[in-house]
């Protein structure tokens, strides 16, 4: 009457228990799901730009002769404002030229999902509404500036000394693992 049946524990069903697991643990690397629901936020001033809570000291209001004139602040090349793809994406980005000469892409009051993989790319490509611009950014030209800091807040990426800025005029928040991007802006030069 209460015949208990033995569950088979050989070799084939070992082996998809493995694949089993397997799979589940490459899916859950691969996908990352759990980043849906962890932000982080990183606020960066803007390199060069000097916060004080006193006043400065008095200055000269002329330098001495033979010395260099004080060197200019950063200044704004390009901006942009963010739109979704992927995922809902809003916030600005500014190109900007640092008194030293150098250039970032800042991302400024950023607000995007947290994903796998996110990098922020400076393209050639054409910013488009809705899925037609979801993939264009690795069509042609790009740089990777280096891996999102954080989906939330305001932070800076350095670009490299030899960049041709004329030859690029949008930025992506891109997702190297699935090639697509969550969001984008198109630079206007000012």
């Amino acid at each position: 009457m209460g015949r208990v049946r033995k569950v088979s524990t050989g070799p084939l069903v070992i082996a998809v228990l493995v694949v089993a697991v397997g799979g589940v643990g490459f899916g859950l690397y691969w996908f990352q799901p759990w980043k849906l629901w962890q932000d982080e936020t990183v606020q960066e001033a803007l390199p060069g730009v000097v916060e004080t809570s006193a006043p400065p000291a008095a200055a000269p209001s002329v330098p001495p002769s033979g010395s260099p004139s004080p060197a200019t602040g950063p200044r704004t090349l390009a901006s942009g404002e963010l739109i979704s793809h992927e995922h809902a994406t809003s916030g600005r980005v500014k190109l900007v030229r640092l008194a030293d000469g150098s250039h970032v892409v800042r991302l400024e009051n950023l607000n995007t999902s947290n994903g796998p993989d996110l990098r922020v790319w400076l393209t050639d490509a054409p910013v488009k509404q809705g899925k037609a611009g979801w993939h264009v950014f690795d069509d042609g030209k790009y740089v990777s500036l280096g891996k999102l800091k954080g989906n939330k807040g305001s932070q800076n990426y350095a670009l490299p000394g030899d960049t041709d800025l004329s030859s690029f005029s949008s930025v992506s928040i891109w997702c190297d693992r699935f090639d697509v991007s969550f969001g984008a802006a198109e630079l206007a030069r000012t």
